[in-house]
């Protein structure tokens, strides 16, 4: 039987909310990926993600307010983790710890200052991109030879190989899937939801992590369909009825008019 692939989505539904609405998901150990972009942290570590999470393969942590990754849980099949616009400055021996399966790391916009702090990077075996964008040690001469010099199974660092080539299309486009916005989204739902919710207060990352999901299988959403789908049929019947019976109607005057004229 094919399992079907859960994603957790709840930055589009969450922002400026005390509505937590989190979809597609009743076992956390069939979330394949989870977002929880601008979702803040109340004390900078990691909340609410357990070990439970053991067929996680996509997490995104986007300015959430992380200055820490010690309390990241064991995550075994995680491959891409996007942590950019936090303030982590170190610590990151962590992953290596505990997610040794990731390919792709994205630390843009944290506090990271030297290359000493990513050196534990290396016992990342299968770590093939590392992004480092608006981070003080980009500013270091030799920064990028530096970098390769020091992790040697990296292919691209900031979008670019050694050689200053470009990630292939393919790749970008699998990065893009990966970061693809859950089914139905569109720019005016998003309007709307933020007309709606901007007065509202930010949500912490504990509370998103709550029980209460939905199942992407839930027939709940198909109930009303179908009843409506009853309730039309029914209402084409008596409406073919009403018409049949004025038929009759009409066909028995016309019989009574012949009559009288014999």
């Amino acid at each position: 039987m094919r399992t079907r692939r859960k994603i957790v989505y709840l930055t589009h539904y969450i922002l400026r909310s005390q509505t937590a609405l989190c979809v597609y998901a009743t076992r956390w150990q069939q979330v394949a990926e989870l977002v929880v972009d601008n979702c803040r942290s109340s004390d900078g570590e990691v909340e609410g993600l357990t070990d439970d999470y053991t067929g996680l393969e996509i997490l995104s942590m986007v300015n959430v307010g992380l200055s820490s990754l010690s309390k990241l849980p064991s995550l075994p099949k995680l491959r891409k983790l996007e942590v950019s616009d936090n303030t982590i400055s170190g610590g990151l021996d962590a992953l290596a710890e505990k997610c040794p399966s990731l390919t792709y790391l994205n630390l843009s916009g944290n506090k990271i200052k030297d290359l000493s702090t990513i050196e534990p990077l290396q016992n990342l075996k299968n770590l093939k991109s590392l992004d480092l964008y608006s981070c003080e040690v980009s500013a270091l001469d030799d920064y990028r030879e530096g970098v390769f010099e020091l992790l040697p199974q990296l292919t691209y660092l900031d979008g670019f190989d050694e050689e200053d080539n470009e990630v292939p299309d393919s790749e970008a486009e699998n990065d893009e899937d990966d970061e693809a916005g859950p089914p139905g989204d569109d720019d005016d739902e998003d309007d709307d939801e933020d007309e709606e919710g901007s007065e509202g207060d930010e949500v912490g990352l504990s509370y998103l992590m709550k029980e209460g999901i939905q199942d992407e299988e839930d027939d709940g959403d198909y109930v009303e369909e179908d009843e409506e789908d009853e309730e039309e049929e029914e209402d084409g019947d008596e409406d073919g009825a009403a018409v049949q019976g004025e038929k009759r109607k009409r066909d028995a005057d016309d019989e009574g008019e012949d009559d009288d004229d014999e």
